[in-house]
């Protein structure tokens, strides 16, 4: 199976520098942009036969693109959303840092109302699974999301611990291409970014 993990493009909690997570921006006009060119290209260069997408709005609308250009059905999942961040959703970051300094808990704890490690880790274990088992070996398949959950999916993929100090950077509207073959695990492309927006 082909596996496209793209992030969505630019959102307004970009350019006002707040925390996103489960604040719920939209995309911004550059973001739709971005979305619209990743999907130009995506639908020249591949196959897709269905688009999974987080529910929030900046990746719902960069997932309508896709499906616009590549005619494949979308399906919605929760479990695709971005890191449950509680109380800093939506705040500027220097308040955030004031309001809510960073505390040291065990990974299946949390504070600030937010998820666990974890829990975030769970989700993306989980949204993998389904993606791998519920999608058959010849096909094509977008998960529309975010980067830090694209971050765990990469976790997932390559069975990584969850407490891996390693980063796996996202650009807004880039793709990521996995392939899977039985048991083997291939890492084709990663944060490939097909515009200049």
């Amino acid at each position: 199976m082909r596996l496209l993990v793209i992030r969505h493009g630019e959102s307004e909690a970009d350019i006002l520098h707040v925390h996103e997570g489960r604040a719920d921006f939209e995309l911004t006009e550059r973001g739709h942009r971005q979305a619209e060119a990743m999907s130009v290209y995506v639908a020249e260069h591949y196959k897709v036969d269905r688009i999974w997408h987080s529910t929030l709005k900046r990746a719902a609308q960069t997932a309508r693109y896709l499906a616009d250009k590549t005619g494949a059905p979308l399906i919605p999942d929760e479990q695709l959303m971005e890191f449950g961040n509680g109380l800093l959703a939506g705040l500027p970051y220097a308040e955030a840092a004031e309001r809510y300094p960073d505390v040291n808990v065990p990974a299946h704890r949390s504070v600030y109302e937010q998820e666990s490690r974890l829990m975030f880790r769970y989700r993306a274990e989980t949204m993998l699974s389904m993606l791998l088992s519920e999608n058959n070996d010849d096909m094509t398949v977008a998960a529309v999301t975010h980067g830090g959950m694209i971050g765990q999916l990469y976790r997932a993929f390559l069975r990584l611990p969850y407490d891996i100090d390693y980063s796996f950077w996202s650009g807004d509207a880039c793709i990521h291409e996995w392939l899977t073959d039985g048991e083997k695990r291939t890492v084709v492309r990663a944060n490939f970014c097909p515009h200049n927006i």
